[in-house]
């Protein structure tokens, strides 16, 4: 509370030194990100755009609210202010799936996410605002800082605990987080130079390479005029299918396509399986199908959430819980996402397991209408429960495993 009386009047006591190999380490990271593979162009590969998305859009849309641990039952904290930030709108400007999704889609393409905390004056968490282009510092006292330009050209730092840091897989600095795309630079880079062999191709007509012959011994002018009027007249999509007209004893001999050129469909194949191999995604939820059928996309879809989301649901959840919630609070509050609505299948499953859950005497039929968004019934839950033959109960839901 000291402190933050005395940041408001101008009075903040804060280093203005950075700790040693800070700089070094911020510029070795910087390094991985530079050349032709960066955050922007990576996303010019489809397998890449369509992960980063699959993962962050799935991200953001899921239910994540905040939880209130009474002791004996837990139940949604709905007038904590913090629960209107994350399940709403984090600030004026930006809805919570709009928020949750960019700072997701950061974190994948460059290893770190970064959001202004603003408290209010009871020191509750009011607003998240998204930040770019931030440095991370170590000061003299062992703890992190982090500097970004505003928008009149201020630089402005914060503190530790006024920074929401998200952050991928931690470098051995322990302070900034690893990029997949930056680690595995060779395999965008491959990806991009087969999608240009692929532009390249079609540009030119997409037709089989090939020589133009003739009898007789042309000058080097006569070769570079001939070489210029073919390819404007039958070079480029434009031109492709068009009849060509040789004359002075010109003929056309195509040439056979190379094992390279013939196998270039299945080398674009096999990079949208290296990259779903970066990002653990499923390749069928990206829509490469050449592996799928109808018993093991269901199972795929469910490894996507337990294998593939978790870990960034993880993330958000002991990130907020650090961050956003005092060390007093978090005895009592705790953010959770809800992953029931991937998970439950299709009708007849669900009800399966809504059967086998209230007839197990550890769901309630009100938290089965609650479930499937029907409106409450009273006196729901003293309806005698009918006894049917056991069925082979389903396995709990992820979010709801010990960890």
């Amino acid at each position: 509370m000291l402190n933050r009386i005395m940041n408001r009047l101008g009075l903040e006591r804060r280093s203005t030194h950075q700790a040693t190999g800070g700089d070094s380490y911020w510029q070795d990271f910087a390094a991985l990100r530079t050349g032709p593979v960066n955050a922007t162009t990576a996303q010019g590969v489809a397998a890449v755009y369509a992960c980063v998305q699959a993962i962050s859009e799935t991200v953001a849309t899921l239910p994540l609210h905040l939880f209130q641990d009474t002791g004996s039952n837990r139940q949604k904290a709905r007038q904590h202010p913090l629960y209107r930030v994350l399940h709403d709108q984090p600030n004026p400007e930006q809805t919570a799936m709009e928020f949750r999704e960019a700072m997701t889609a950061a974190v994948l393409l460059t290893g770190n996410a970064f959001a202004r905390i603003i408290r209010g004056t009871d020191g509750q968490v009011r607003e998240l605002w998204p930040l770019a282009n931030v440095q991370v510092l170590r000061l003299d006292n062992g703890k992190l800082a982090y500097e970004y330009t505003d928008r009149k050209g201020s630089v402005i730092r914060l503190l530790q605990d006024e920074c929401l840091h998200l952050r991928h897989r931690i470098s051995t600095d322990g302070v900034l987080g690893l990029s997949p795309i930056a680690v595995a630079r060779g395999v965008i880079e491959l990806a991009q130079s087969e999608q240009e062999h692929g532009v390249a191709t079609f540009r030119n007509g997409a037709k089989l390479a090939g020589v133009l012959e003739t009898s007789q011994i042309l000058k080097p002018e006569q070769k570079t005029a001939l070489k210029e009027s073919w390819g404007s007249q039958y070079g480029g999509t434009g031109n492709s299918g068009r009849t060509a007209v040789l004359e002075a004893g010109l003929t056309y001999k195509p040439i056979s396509m190379s094992l390279e050129d013939a196998e270039w469909i299945e080398a674009r194949k096999f990079n949208v399986y290296e990259v779903c191999r970066l990002f653990r995604v499923p390749p069928t939820i990206i829509g490469a199908m050449e592996a799928a059928n109808y018993s093991n996309s269901v199972e795929l879809t469910r490894q996507f959430v337990t294998l593939t989301l978790r870990r960034w649901l993880a993330m958000w959840e002991q990130a907020i819980n650090t961050k956003c919630l005092s060390e007093t609070a978090r005895s009592t509050y705790f953010c959770e996402h809800s992953v029931e609505g991937l998970l439950r299948g299709d009708s007849t499953t669900r009800a399966a397991f809504y059967a086998s859950g209230i007839q197990a005497g550890w769901m309630r039929k009100s938290e089965a209408r609650e479930l499937e968004n029907l409106p409450p019934i009273e006196g729901v839950d003293a309806i005698p429960v009918t006894t049917t033959a056991p069925t082979t109960p389903t396995a709990p839901y992820p979010s709801k495993e010990a960890a």
